[in-house]
């Protein structure tokens, strides 16, 4: 009998080195059952070496892992059947036709035909692809591919689904309509691990755990994140040349931090600053900075992640 309550992850310590290079430094992280779980940091921080481990395609050096209440480590088997993988580089044959894709995974699960045409059906209608069944793969777009791919990981009904940068490369209109695919996983009672160094795709999850240099620097939900481990302000700045505004305050006393966010820079003060907006403005005007404004924002996970890393560095 599998267990069925508990985290559908949970790990002690789990860490793993190459060589003299940790990449996985002792974390610690339980992940909920039925729940959309972010693993969010940048290229090269452990997040795909986590998900090896958890797939039970690497062994760890040490610490244990727990996936569905399976000892990972010892009883891969035990959990390939019932988990899902989704790549960023999408694991489709480009040469085989999208049913042919779909045949093939199916054989992968030893579906029974019968269950093989319901699933079928669903990923076809989900990925929208109805009508499109002998289109060579090679001819659809990255976010035709991306949904592809997602029903060929989900075809056999997984209870927990691994997604690796799933959305990297995949234009924002494809991947809000992606995460809409989650949503709907979700609400289905599929577990959610997904990694993603894109900060704003932190509010489509209900927690988050964020890895830096192989190690846990915060994990909770997005709220609490932001409520735990953002005490400064942000300033919004908006002007004409962001370059030469972003030198200067990367040099101004008052001024912890500043960085390129989105269209508009963010400069971060402590709580307790002086500094107000028409402060700023007035300083960057005597700068020889004119065409600026200044807005005190609410922080962005970006925001907060980028503060952490400040601080560990």
């Amino acid at each position: 009998m599998q267990p069925t309550t508990g985290p559908a992850i949970s790990l002690r310590g789990l860490t793993k080195t190459f060589g003299d290079f940790t990449a996985v430094d002792g974390i610690d992280l339980d992940v909920p059952r039925g729940q959309i779980f972010g693993f969010l940091g940048p290229n090269g921080s452990g997040k795909t070496t986590t998900i090896r481990m958890l797939t039970g395609t690497l062994r760890p050096k040490s610490g244990t892992a727990e996936v569905l209440g399976v000892d990972v480590v010892r009883h891969p088997e035990r959990v390939k059947r019932r988990i899902g993988y989704m790549s960023q580089k999408f694991a489709l044959f480009e040469d085989m036709t999208v049913d042919e894709n779909l045949k093939f995974y199916a054989g992968v699960y030893d579906l029974d035909p019968a269950t093989f045409a319901a699933q079928r059906e669903y990923v076809l209608r989900m990925a929208d692809l109805v009508g499109r069944e002998d289109e060579l793969t090679s001819n659809l777009s990255v976010g035709w591919r991306q949904r592809l791919a997602l029903g060929a990981a989900t075809i056999h009904e997984p209870e927990l689904l691994f997604l690796d940068e799933p959305t990297s490369g995949v234009d924002p209109v494809a991947r809000r309509q992606f995460w809409d695919l989650l949503y709907d996983l979700a609400s289905r009672g599929v577990t959610l691990f997904v990694t993603t160094h894109y900060m704003d795709e932190a509010s489509h999850c209900n927690r988050l755990a964020f890895i830096y240099r192989g190690r846990i620097i915060a994990d909770g939900s997005p709220a609490e994140i932001r409520a735990d481990h953002m005490e400064q302000r942000i300033l919004d700045i908006t002007t004409p040349d962001a370059d030469a505004v972003l030198e200067w305050l990367e040099k101004a006393d008052g001024v912890d931090e500043a960085y390129l966010s989105g269209a508009s820079l963010h400069a971060v003060v402590p709580t307790g600053s002086p500094l107000t907006e028409a402060g700023l403005r007035e300083r960057l005007a005597a700068a020889g900075h004119v065409g600026v404004e200044v807005t005190e924002v609410d922080p962005t996970i970006e925001d907060v992640f980028v503060n952490l890393v400040a601080r560990q560095r």
